[in-house]
């Protein structure tokens, strides 16, 4: 990321889903390279007392087989990475790192008592965008994989997007003589990605096993068990048990626990 991003030389290195992408915004690809490297660190901090302690992902992008065969653990590093794209772009619009996009719209609902709307907002709608754009291609990326795996890290992709635009918040700075705070400039901003992490740490904890089937005209992830809720939009899913990670197992992708 500390270098000028070159079409031939840079862009050829991604999925073609993700190359045209890359082409037409070479901008934007240093906040991306960024994004995934916080999300390989917030991934390992996450889950550092867990068995599986996402050290794989440093072999990034050539994952291991607990990360390309739709376990839960896919399902969580999929969705981390959506949204750690999506912030990346959205708070490089407003920082003006990004020639193309600029601060956040603001926000259509009155500003509250004794406060203004003003400061400059990251740019979500941008961010959601580009960020979905690029995550998906990766999600789409690869012939071979079967159409309930794409499907499944779509929505994890999708689930990461949502958890990201919930998060969106009034933050507020105060004036006024002697920090009084008799007037506040406030606008939208999103949180630290280490609060997203921690959401979507629970939501693998509860992610929901799916199979991907014809359901009336077009296939869709159903839970596996009959009596399982319904999938919603902010569920992670996945198709396949993990491991159990304790013993070492490279065609399950795990590298066991021992001398942790």
């Amino acid at each position: 990321s500390g270098v000028a991003w070159n079409e031939s030389q840079h862009c050829r290195l991604l999925v073609p889903e993700q190359l045209q992408l890359c082409r037409r915004h070479l901008e934007v690809m240093p906040s991306i390279v960024r994004a995934a490297r916080r999300t390989q660190a917030l991934c390992q901090q996450s889950f550092a007392d867990m068995r599986w302690n996402c050290s794989s992902i440093q072999r990034a992008p050539s994952f291991g087989p607990e990360l390309l065969t739709g376990t839960r653990e896919a399902a969580f590093v999929h969705a981390l990475a959506a949204a750690a794209v999506a912030q990346g772009i959205a708070r490089s619009c407003a920082s003006g790192e990004l020639p193309l996009c600029s601060c956040g719209p603001g926000p259509a609902e009155p500003p509250a008592p004794g406060s203004r709307w003003g400061g400059c907002g990251d740019n979500l709608s941008h961010g959601l965008q580009l960020g979905a754009a690029f995550t998906e291609g990766s999600a789409r990326a690869g012939t071979g994989a079967a159409p309930g795996l794409r499907a499944v890290n779509r929505h994890n992709g999708a689930v990461g997007r949502a958890v990201l635009s919930d998060s969106l918040d009034t933050r507020c700075k105060c004036h006024g003589v002697s920090g009084s705070c008799s007037v506040k400039t406030c606008w939208k901003g999103l949180p630290d990605l280490g609060e997203i992490a921690s959401d979507l740490k629970s939501r693998y904890l509860a992610a929901l096993k799916v199979t991907h089937r014809l359901v009336g005209l077009r296939k869709q992830l159903i839970p596996k068990e009959g009596d399982a809720r319904p999938v919603t939009e902010m569920d992670l899913v996945y198709l396949i048990n993990s491991p159990d990670y304790c013993t070492p197992n490279p065609q399950l992708g795990s590298l066991g626990t021992q001398d942790r």
